[in-house]
C-alpha cells in the first residue's frame, strides 16, 4: 500500500511560492505589484491565501494530482 503524497507536494510548493513579498506582493505598499521586497501587509495575506486557495483547490479537488510513493 503506497501513500499519496501528491497534495502534500503541491501544497508545501504552493504555500513557499505564494509567500507574500517572497517573490512577489499583491498588493504592494506603494505599488500594485512588487518582487521580491521580503515586506508584506496584512491585505496582501490575504490576497495571497485567496490565491493560494484557489490554486490548490483546482490542483488536487478538479485536476486530481496524485503521486505514489512506495
Amino acid at each position: 500500500m503506497s501513500a499519496d503524497w501528491g497534495p502534500v507536494i503541491i501544497a508545501v510548493g504552493l504555500f513557499i511560492l505564494l509567500s507574500p513579498g517572497l517573490l512577489f506582493q499583491l498588493p504592494s505598499r506603494t505599488r500594485v505589484i512588487e518582487f521580491g521586497n521580503m515586506c508584506t501587509s496584512g491585505i496582501a495575506i490575504l490576497i495571497h491565501a485567496v490565491i493560494y486557495f484557489c490554486i490548490i483547490t483546482i490542483l488536487i479537488i478538479a485536476i486530481g494530482i496524485h503521486i505514489h510513493i512506495e
